[in-house]
């Protein structure tokens, strides 16, 4: 039923638009969960998708992926980010595409925001996501090393959920949903390997070795938890929508042609998947 199911949305920085299409058919549907955790890109389109604003992730991510205050090296130059933070998630929800504070508080879905502790490595989750400190959350989430910096909310220094968390189907569960639908941004199969520039974090973060060791361990994370998703999978207990075409968008894409198919093959494999997952639903 969907009233006990959870949603759960991967990150994966400009893949992330694979979700943008998938949550765009949701909309059309009016099919929205009673619980919704997300973490990085996933957590940032949730945002417009729990608003009801059918089309903003679309414009947000792709119109916008060419203007050197988005996405730039001009950026990094500058202020040490490849994505303009301030850019992203203030002038643009506060002024140039409108984020509809008022529905987002009036919604009637849990949302569940995943962050990474910096001190202790660990998943920092925040449920109370209000209108008033959703951009921060969504910013904090959305923060990778290197090219963001670090946000401090609630006396915490919090960089990318992905990092402890990338794909939180386990929180769902603890949050009482053991039944999912989660939306990945990877093709099936796939697994991360071991970093191999661990050095280049040493000595900017040599002061958070908690984070250094999540970071560490990240590739392991990852695999295990797809590792468990594809055996839940079997077993019928979740409900997966991935990308089923090899991917050519990469984390920092630019190119709005790649980034507007993979935004319509999210939508069209949503559509395909529709009837199958009302089914599943309903079991």
């Amino acid at each position: 039923m969907l009233s006990e199911t959870g949603l759960v949305l991967e990150g994966g920085g400009m893949r992330g638009v694979y979700t943008a299409g998938v949550l765009e058919y949701f909309m059309e549907q009016n099919l929205f969960f009673p619980y919704v955790v997300g973490v990085s890109a996933g957590a940032c389109h949730a945002t417009s998708y729990l608003s009801r604003q059918r089309g903003r992730n679309r414009q947000v991510n792709i119109d916008f992926v060419n203007d050197p205050r988005y996405l730039s090296w001009r950026n990094y130059l500058k202020t040490r980010e490849m994505f303009g933070m301030n850019f992203i998630f203030n002038e643009i929800p506060t002024s140039i595409v409108p984020f509809d504070f008022t529905a987002f508080h009036n919604r009637e879905e849990r949302f569940v925001v995943g962050t990474t502790d910096c001190v202790t490595g660990k998943p920092a989750y925040f449920e109370n996501v209000t209108d008033e400190n959703v951009l921060m959350l969504v910013r904090a989430s959305s923060s990778l090393p290197f090219v963001a910096p670090i946000v401090n909310f609630e006396d915490k220094q919090l960089l990318d959920g992905g990092i402890s968390d990338p794909i939180p189907v386990r929180k769902a569960q603890l949050d009482g949903f053991e039944k999912n639908v989660i939306v990945l941004t990877r093709n099936k199969g796939y697994r991360k390997k071991k970093s191999s520039m661990m050095w280049m974090a040493k000595r900017p973060y040599r002061q958070y070795q908690g984070l250094l060791q999540a970071m560490e361990n990240r590739y392991q994370l990852y695999n295990e938890t797809m590792d468990y998703i594809e055996e839940l999978e079997r077993q019928g207990k979740l409900f997966v929508i991935r990308p089923t075409q090899p991917l050519s968008v990469g984390r920092m894409e630019r190119n709005p042609v790649k980034l507007q198919t993979l935004y319509e093959q999210g939508y069209e494999e949503a559509t395909t998947q529709y009837e199958s997952l009302m089914k599943w639903l309903k079991n």
